[in-house]
């Protein structure tokens, strides 16, 4: 199974047979959807599904056309960071929420906890900025993907060579199997031949930069990557409507230099376009180590 065709209501290690396959971005998708508040409504309506295609999500949200006037009760701007604004809390089966970006800004290099990020640009410009994940830090997702992979092999070599193995041979050879499923099943239970190494300076890998216009809609998952997003205007404020689903109140962030991970608390600047009391949060922070 592709990516676009995974089931978007379970985390994505759950979808064991998924294959490592980028959707195409920045999405556009020609669907009317009029104004914010139908678009909620829609996905709550979709979300009523046991399975939920990655596709019909991003659908939805290209096909709702940004109008300051159905979001600008939540745009929330902070002086010094970008801030993350509750719109829906989807009945905890997903979340959507609005980012507002001042000139300059950008997030840490993250990861999304195992979920689906679905994104889409409602005025400004923004980078995405994706990185491969450090050597020494592997998701459970691409875990997951490997023993799958692995197990699937392995099923296939014995097959193959219990049909050509002669029962009646008791010989060493003959108990070998070749080597080859031993290995397999000896790197899925060492975790795919995984090693823990030290962090070195050169651990975030840039795999590409893409820049998100108004409308656009972009989405990633752990097994596709990392990334940072950006306003890299200087003058101009951007801001971008987020869904996660299923929705997380913790994440990693990376160190720039080192690949070094860090777990942090994710909350809101406000919601329901009402202010937070307390919003001090590690993503929230620019990445002081471009």
């Amino acid at each position: 199974m592709d990516v676009e065709n995974a089931n978007c209501k379970m985390r994505v290690s759950q979808c064991a047979d998924m294959e490592i396959i980028p959707i195409e971005r920045p999405l556009k998708v020609t669907q009317e959807i009029s104004g914010l508040d139908k678009l909620v409504e829609e996905l709550h309506k979709v979300f009523t599904d046991d399975f939920v295609n990655i596709q019909d999500v991003q659908k939805l949200m290209a096909g709702y056309k940004s109008n300051p006037k159905d979001w600008k009760k939540y745009a929330k701007f902070d002086r010094f960071r970008y801030t993350r604004n509750l719109v829906d809390a989807g009945n905890g089966a997903f979340n959507i929420m609005i980012l507002c970006w001042g000139p300059g800004h950008a997030s840490a290099i993250h990861d999304h906890a195992d979920s689906h990020c679905f994104m889409k640009l409602l005025s400004g410009s923004l980078e995405e900025v994706r990185y491969d994940w450090p050597s020494t830090v592997e998701p459970e997702v691409r875990k997951v993907l490997k023993r799958h992979r692995c197990s699937s092999e392995t099923a296939d070599q014995l097959e193959t060579q219990m049909a050509d193995l002669d029962l009646s041979c008791q010989n060493d050879s003959c108990q070998n199997f070749g080597g080859k499923v031993d290995r397999c099943q000896s790197e899925c239970r060492n975790g795919n031949g995984y090693e823990e190494e030290d962090y070195s300076s050169d651990q975030m890998e840039e795999l590409g930069r893409t820049r998100l216009e108004v409308n656009d809609v972009c989405y990633i998952n752990d097994a596709l990557g990392l990334h940072r997003m950006e306003n890299p205007s200087h003058v101009d404020s951007a801001v971008s409507l987020h869904l996660y689903c299923p929705p997380f109140d913790s994440c990693r962030v990376f160190d720039a230099r080192t690949g070094k991970p860090s777990e942090v608390k994710v909350t809101f600047w406000s919601v329901n376009g009402k202010k937070v009391k307390r919003v001090i949060e590690a993503i929230d922070n620019a990445d002081s180590q471009q």
